[in-house]
Order: C-alpha cells, then structure tokens, then sequence
C-alpha cells in the first residue's frame, strides 16, 4: 500500500478514456462480411474456450446480434472481458486464413460489439438447469471461479461463491487497468452468473470467516478458484519508504477510483510482466511526466505480451534492460531515487532459463517519486495445507480434469497455474472453470450411482 497522505483524485478522463475504438454499426458490417466462415475454422481451434467463431459472425450479419452474444458466452462466461484483453494477434485473428494475404478479420472488436449489444441492453442469455439436488461450493469469485459456477448452474447444481473481495470478478474487477477493462463489464459478467441462482458471499475469507469444516461437511464438491496474493518484497533497504507500492493495490485502488496519492513525475516500475506494463500505464495516465521499467533480464525474457509492450511504448513508457535493484534511497521518509546494479545474463546447463548476474562496478543511481514493485505475486497455499491438497509451493497440482488428490476437491485459475505450461490469460482461467465444472459434474453424477452421502467430501 502507498504511504502517502495525499488525498488528489485522479485524473478520471485519462484513466477512463479506453484503448479500444467501438466499431460502427456500418464498420461492423464491412468487417463481418469479410469471413469466410470456413469450415474447421482455424481460429476456433485457437481459442482456447473455442468460440464458434463463424456462427457469431455469420449471426452478426443476419442482424441477430443477441444470438451473437449467445454463441460467445455460451463457449466463453467472460467473453465481454475476453474481447477487450485476449491478445488475439496470438491467438484466433492470427489464426484467421486472411491474415496471410490481407488483414485477420477484426475477431475481438466484433466480439466486444456483440456482447456490448447484450449488455448495455441488459439481456439475459441462459437460464439455470433442473435442480439435481447437488450443492457446490467454489472459493474465489475471478474468472475460473465465475465460470466454474456458471456451467454448474447451468447443470442444474446448487452453486455458492465465496469470495474474499467486497465484488466478484477478480482480476476483471480489480487487477486489470480501467482504460483496457472497465469494472461495468467485469460487474456484468459476474452478474449474469448471479443470475442464474448462485449465492455469492463476498468480503468473506475462507479459513477465516469460514471455516474449512463448514465447506467439507455442507458440500458435495468443492472448487478452489483462488487467486494469488500481493507481490513479494524485493528484499532491499528501502522498502518501507513512502511512495513504494505493490502493483497490485496500486491497480486495484486506481481502478475503484480511490486516490493514490501524489505520484509525482517520476515513477519507477520494477518488473517486465502485464502487471508492470499495467503499472506503469497507468501511473502515464496520472500524468506521471518520465516512467520507466526496470528489468534486470532482458526484452527477450520479459513475461509481457508483445501487444502490451507495444502499448506500453505508445504510452511513453521507457524500457531499461539488464538492471537490477540494490536499495532504495529516500529523503525523511520519502523515496527520492533507486540504486540499481547492471547485470548480465548466464544460462544455467540444464535449462534455457536466464540467471541475471549483477556486474561489480556497474552501480548507478535514478532519481524517482515513486516506485512500484511488479515482480510477480505470492502464492495462497495456507488454505491448501489446511484441505490436505497436494501442491507445490502454493501451485496446487491437477490432472487434466481439474482434480486434486483429494476425491470431490478441483482446482482451476491462478492457484494451479505452473509457468511454462500454458499462459495465465482471463481466457485460459474461463476454460480451466468450465473444464472443472464439467469434472465436478461427472462425479456428482457417479456419487450418486454410488450411492455416497450428500454433503460428504471425502478426504
């Protein structure tokens, strides 16, 4: 959290003004009668919820906009989030067949002016199943958690969220800069789950609040759809200076229009992943004058994606390569500027993972008002232990039915997420909630062939 006192608003017309240009109607036409709807559609196969990409077009063109935005949120629960925040240049438009001798079909901005129909309409698209009788208890209300309990309820199964934040959402809601993902459409999303029946209890920490007897005594299965923490120390002097923050809390109070103080004009991210280049946009948009980000590995290593970095540069934001931080240097108790250690990379033998190496000698001083630590998240793995799920230092491990080692217990999202498999993207995190809900499914459905006892989490 800042330490500052200062109490300034921020400076709403920049931090709402979005990235995205809302197509025209007539544009939307144009666009969309560009598809080839072909058949085996590439760009189907690459989306990882594998929206019918061809059938929302072609529904598109027929006028039939609501039947759209079904066949999307039928595949994706958080395809209004996903239009605004997939890097679709990786994924369906760089899949489209006319991207190798045109432009890809504009898959995402159709995507957005489709569930935009919906929503500003306020439309709703499903209903809830015939009630089996079954009772589900998901911990975390982000994107695995929302879409997890929408396929459940959609099944007919009695879902309750427990989530530790005051609004469902995660990230949707609360990590993702307001000029890329505004809260409207993350509130929406989460809404039409509500919508269908589950019971949210938000402001309410597992373990906490509520006890862990309480979920294995009054569940049939339970989903663990938890994020992360906050970012780690650096483990530096300095830290404790005003004017440090975690990424984080820094994005969150930005995004529910809470006051972050006096930035100043100098601002100094350390890290090279979407929350830095979150991080750092934002702190442009609050009319910080210099921002720049320091890694200390370099452009090829950094975690953000390309289109991020693209828009960073765009922004004015400035890339430092090869730098790492010794100490931060304060003036009372104010930052004033940040020590930092040129380094050099070694690849270890057994892999391709870079070792940063700091080079004696190479110290150099930069002066900054702020600082903004970006250097990843902390694992939640204390409500692991107390569940007896095996993991790895907080990373919970799954087959690829979303099951732990304990019968009636899944994982999806952040908290089973391993680097290097697979990318932590709002769209993975929707197919890894729809994945368990189906798991969830199957062993309620054998549970009762088994004739197991209602409520009964087996351990």
């Amino acid at each position: 959290m800042s330490k500052s006192g200062a109490t300034e608003s921020p400076p709403a017309h920049r931090l709402d003004q979005s990235v995205h240009r809302p197509l025209t109607k007539a544009e939307v036409l144009t666009e969309a009668q560009r598809c080839l709807y072909c058949y085996d559609a590439p760009c189907v196969t690459a989306c990882p919820t594998h929206i019918d990409v061809p059938s929302f077009i072609r529904k598109i063109t027929t006028d039939n906009v609501t039947g759209s935005a079904r066949v999307i949120m039928d595949a994706n629960p958080l395809g209004a989030s996903c239009a605004r925040v997939c890097p679709t240049d990786d994924l369906c438009e760089g899949a489209c067949v006319l991207g190798k001798d045109a432009s890809p079909i504009r898959i995402g901005d159709l995507q957005r002016y489709a569930t935009d129909w919906v929503r500003e309409r306020d439309i709703d698209l499903f209903s809830p199943g015939t009630l089996t009788g079954k009772r589900v208890a998901i911990v975390g209300g982000g994107p695995a958690g929302l879409a997890a309990a929408r396929e459940l309820a959609r099944a007919g199964h009695e879902v309750t969220i427990y989530e530790a934040n005051e609004q469902l959402g995660g990230l949707n809601t609360f990590g993702i800069v307001p000029f890329r993902l505004s809260r409207d459409v993350a509130l929406w999303e989460a809404e039409q789950v509500v919508k269908l029946g589950v019971a949210a209890h938000t402001g309410v920490q597992v373990g906490k609040d509520l006890s862990i007897e309480s979920l294995t005594n009054n569940f049939d299965a339970l989903v663990l759809a938890f994020g992360m923490g906050g970012v780690p120390p650096l483990k530096i002097p300095g830290e404790d200076l005003q004017g440090v923050w975690d990424a984080i809390d820094f994005i969150a109070k930005v995004k529910s229009g809470q006051s972050v103080g006096a930035i100043g004009d100098r601002v100094i991210v350390i890290g090279a992943g979407n929350t830095a280049i979150d991080a750092a946009t934002c702190s442009r948009r609050l009319d910080a004058q210099n921002v720049a980000i320091y890694y200390r590995r370099t452009a090829n290593e950094m975690t953000a994606y390309p289109f991020e970095y693209d828009f960073a540069k765009q922004e004015g934001v400035e890339f430092r390569w090869l730098c790492a931080p010794m100490r931060i240097l304060g003036e009372g108790n104010r930052v004033r500027a940040v020590e930092f250690v040129k380094t050099r990379i070694e690849l270890s033998d057994n892999s391709k993972h870079a070792f940063p190496i700091p080079v004696p000698g190479t110290e150099f001083t930069v002066e900054a008002d702020t600082v903004i630590r970006a250097t990843g998240q902390s694992r939640l793995s204390g409500l692991l232990d107390a569940l007896h799920i095996d993991h790895d230092d907080g990373v919970v491990r799954v087959d690829q039915q979303m099951r732990t080692n304990r019968q009636g217990v899944f994982a999806a999202g952040d908290c089973s997420f391993r680097r290097g498999v697979g990318d932590a993207m709002v769209v993975a995190a929707a197919e890894q909630g729809k994945i368990a809900a189906a798991a969830v499914h199957r062993h309620l459905l054998a549970a009762d062939e088994s004739g197991q006892r209602r409520g009964e989490l087996r351990g």
